[in-house]
């Protein structure tokens, strides 16, 4: 039987590389790397130059054993026939014995096995540290998601009391109005009853004196004048009758004075500190440029440590490498660059004013079409997820169409985001693409002519799952006008916004964490942002309105905290 091994989740069969039958696999050659069958061993690969010098190990150990590499067969890149015989630590290369004799005598000489042996168990010990750094993320994972767990419940416990203490605060107002009510019927009982008692008594009064008025028309009314004049003088006595006197005034029912309910009788949200795992935002100047544009409006740093910076509408695309505290200008292109990335192959792509095909530059420096062909739209954003996979922002103005288009290696549109599920818009006028691990998707959208804008987040299905508008203190008099958007190596998503210098700093979800005052370490007008291999920031800035300056600064900045 033939041995097997595992191709795609199925065993299919090892057939002996020297006969091709199906005898069992027995053996292995290190020297020639072919399995063998118990017959080949013997009467073929026995018959191979020098096999008797070959380590030849059974079935049994494959996978076990480590081969062991030949020091002795290095040839030198320098002089054809010789082979390297020793390390050089001083110029960190492997010698032959002509590159002794004529470049390397007086250097620090090793051994190529010691050598190896030095690399290997350094690289051994940086497998460690990066193990290392694996098991500490899992470590804060494991307290993240602990701090989650205590945050959501900490979260329903303060909705709880909020939702109870709602019930206490409406129980207690309608006991409050109805004490109210209570309290205005009796005063409005005593009133009316005062009131009644006094009509009452004028109405005994007015009885009384109309009787009396009767009784004294009858008297007059008597023929016998002995008798008038007997009792005229009681008669006059009994109409001397005095007035009723009642109140004068009566105590009203009182008004109602509506009053105001406020923070104090509901209750307010207090900050209860802050998780174990605060943010602390730090932000130092590395390096800063002087250069002579009147704005940096896009940044793409090039593994080579060169940078591409474009002015946009002011029509200057350059590629700088810094030098000290100056950038050397190693090439120049007259253009209007809407946006601009590099990709991981050093492949830079650009969005030119009027063009629906994303441009190119060549090796050899040439400005060429590139296979990205964005029509109907005009792209502006370009975000690179990988050499294989580009983001675009595009619109048409004519149109009044806007999208967010994913393309492959070929140029093929494999994504088009335009509407939501009710057919609606997404975008105004993507502007800036950035991407998180976890798949959204961060778009600056421009609203206004006006440059006010939102981020909108999409979700891996296309919808928004969010949307981030500014923040209410730092925006209250200045709208919230993001220019440009990045994610930082610690996932976070930093943005820039216009006429505040404030970077916003939200989490991938799209969440505001945090934001910081460029201001506060000495930049002012910040536009355009990239971070570059290292982990460095580049901050590109603008100028004050109104100032004609050319003289637009590059920072390169150390971060911690996002």
């Amino acid at each position: 039987m033939a041995s097997s091994e595992v191709v795609g989740g199925c065993q299919v069969p090892v057939n002996c590389k020297l006969c091709k039958t199906d005898r069992q696999i027995q053996w292995k050659c290190i020297d020639c790397s072919i399995l063998m069958c118990d017959y080949c061993k013997d009467n073929v690969h026995s018959q191979f130059k020098n096999a008797l010098d070959h380590k030849i190990i059974k079935r049994e150990e494959i996978g076990l054993h480590t081969e062991e590499l030949d020091f002795t067969n290095i040839k030198c890149d320098e002089h054809a026939g010789q082979f390297s015989c020793l390390y050089c630590n001083t110029c960190e290369v492997l010698v032959c014995p002509t590159c002794f004799a004529k470049v390397h005598k007086k250097h620090d000489l090793n051994e190529i096995s010691d050598e190896y042996k030095v690399k290997v168990e350094r690289l051994k010990k940086g497998q460690n540290k990066m193990q290392k750094n694996i098991s500490n993320m899992n470590a804060k994972k494991d307290e993240f998601n602990k701090l989650m767990s205590a945050e959501n419940s900490k979260y329903a416990c303060v909705r709880l009391d909020i939702l109870m203490h709602e019930k206490t605060v409406k129980e207690q107002v309608e006991k409050y109005f109805k004490d109210l009510l209570n309290k205005l019927d009796q005063s409005h009982e005593t009133v009316l009853t005062t009131v009644k008692s006094d009509l009452n008594a004028i109405s005994i009064f007015t009885n009384q004196t109309k009787d009396k008025i009767n009784e004294v028309q009858d008297f007059i009314d008597i023929s016998n004048a002995t008798d008038f004049f007997k009792w005229v003088k009681q008669m006059e006595k009994s109409t001397e009758i005095r007035e009723l006197q009642t109140k004068t005034s009566f105590r009203s029912s009182p008004k109602f004075v509506p009053g105001n309910i406020n923070q104090s009788h509901i209750g307010s949200l207090q900050d209860d500190g802050n998780l174990s795992a605060e943010i602390h935002i730090s932000l130092v100047i590395n390096n800063e440029y002087q250069t002579e544009l009147e704005i940096i409006a896009n940044v793409s740093p090039c593994l080579d440590q060169s940078i591409w910076l474009s002015s946009g509408s002011y029509k200057v695309l350059q590629r700088v490498k810094p030098e000290d505290i100056n950038l050397k200008v190693i090439s120049k292109f007259d253009i209007k660059v809407n946006g601009l990335a590099v990709t991981p192959s050093h492949q830079l792509f650009l969005s030119i004013k009027g063009k629906t095909r994303l441009q190119q530059v060549s090796s050899s420096g040439e400005l060429t079409d590139s296979v990205y062909d964005l029509t109907p739209y005009l792209p502006n954003a370009i975000h690179v997820v990988s050499d294989n996979k580009l983001i675009v922002g595009a619109y048409n103005n004519k149109l009044k169409r806007s999208a967010v288009v994913i393309m492959n290696k070929k140029g093929d549109k494999e994504t088009v985001y335009e509407h939501n599920k009710h057919n609606q818009p997404l975008f105004n006028n993507p502007r800036c693409i950035t991407t998180t691990t976890n798949g959204n998707i961060h778009v600056v959208d421009k609203i206004t002519d006006v440059c006010s804008g939102k981020v909108v987040i999409l979700g891996q299905d296309g919808n928004i799952i969010d949307q981030y508008t500014g923040h209410s203190t730092i925006n209250k008099i200045k709208p919230f006008t993001p220019v440009n958007i990045v994610t930082s190596p610690s996932d976070n998503v930093v943005m820039t916004d216009l006429d505040t210098d404030i970077l916003h700093i939200l989490n991938n979800n799209g969440h505001l964490i945090s934001y910081f005052n460029t201001k506060d370490i000495g930049i002012e007008f910040p536009y355009s942002l990239a971070f570059n291999t290292t982990g460095q920031l580049y901050i590109g800035c603008t100028r004050a309105g109104g100032s004609q300056t050319k003289e637009a600064k590059l920072y390169e900045i150390n971060i911690a905290g996002f």
